[in-house]
């Protein structure tokens, strides 16, 4: 009996199997997006963001132009990110051009490949761009998009599971799942043999290889980093926060720190490696040898704690002294 879960086999990456032109992971994008704005106009339509932002009335087209500027800065930011910092072939160095390449010896790939700490700068900016440019409180527009985001988030990483794509490190947890792409491990190495008994994969005489559970880290980012954080701030704080600010600083501490632990469960790019390891040498990132080795997006969830807990003291600082 297996201790795991067979990756459903009817799940492909295109929507249409064959298609490539309409694939789950651009529908999943236009649910996060959609998801959001209806989260947001929802607070618009409260009166809770313009109580925020001094009274000014917030129109449709305000938060149509806010929520363009930013998709714009979060996909920019998140592809830029992910070509230049994750991709080590430096071809995207060498041939920027192709950053927003869609093809690829001439056939349509889409744009793969999205950094989350990408477009969390990008959206930053975006958005900070349109508040100054309109002359609005760029905190409490952010705050409102920082009560939206999370729920839509959800979607970003189911679309990772249905590319099959971002799993987890090797596990005998019964919520671990073979996913078909997965690195496969000789059947000589005695943990791998050791790992497909306690999990009851047969190894039939002559195999080579074994394709081994991995966490579904996908899925508990999108529990983690999207439903609980979102209800956390909706429910918990959004109503209940004393200054302009404070909602934008829960989130990204928030998803600092979710992610930050959800990193042990997930593998990082194997050609990447980690940033930091126990010894100084590297270390297999299937599997988890040590607390002290450190991926790039934990070092990168790092200087979000560190940055949102900064943030939230001044603003708090500055609030008591002067009631803003």
């Amino acid at each position: 009996m297996f201790a795991s879960i067979a990756y459903p086999s009817w799940i492909t990456p295109e929507i249409i199997p064959g298609f490539p032109y309409l694939r789950w992971y651009g529908l999943m994008y236009i649910f996060a997006f959609a998801t959001a704005y209806l989260l947001f106009s929802y607070q618009v339509r409260k009166g809770e963001l313009a109580r925020a932002d001094g009274g000014l009335k917030v129109t449709e087209d305000d938060v149509i132009s806010f929520f363009t500027w930013g998709i714009f800065g979060l996909l920019i930011g998140a592809r830029v990110f992910s070509t230049l910092v994750y991709d080590t072939s430096g071809v995207y160095w060498h041939k920027p051009w192709l950053i927003f390449w869609p093809f690829q010896d001439g056939q349509w790939t889409g744009l793969q490949g999205m950094s989350y700490h990408g477009g969390f700068v990008g959206g930053f900016v975006g958005m900070l761009l349109w508040a100054l440019r309109h002359q609005r409180s760029f905190l409490a527009w952010c705050d409102t998009m920082a009560a939206s985001i999370p729920l839509g988030y959800t979607f970003g990483r189911l679309g990772n599971f249905l590319n099959g794509e971002l799993f987890g490190r090797v596990t005998t947890s019964p919520m671990g799942m073979v996913f078909p792409n997965a690195q496969k491990f000789p059947v000589s190495e005695e943990w791998a043999r050791v790992t497909a008994e306690k999990v009851g994969i047969p190894l039939p005489a002559g195999a080579e290889l074994v394709n081994l559970p991995r966490h579904p880290s996908q899925l508990y980012e999108a529990f983690f980093e999207g439903i609980v954080l979102w209800a956390i701030i909706w429910f918990v704080f959004r109503k209940r926060k004393p200054f302009n600010g404070m909602l934008t600083a829960v989130y990204t501490i928030g998803y600092g720190l979710v992610r930050f632990f959800i990193e042990y469960f997930r593998e990082p790019d194997a050609d990447i490696g980690y940033r930091i390891t126990v010894n100084g040498n590297p270390s297999p990132t299937y599997l988890n040898e040590s607390l002290l080795n450190l991926s790039t997006g934990q070092i990168l969830c790092l200087l979000m704690i560190l940055g949102g807990t900064v943030f939230l003291a001044i603003r708090a600082v500055r609030s008591a002294r002067h009631g803003e």
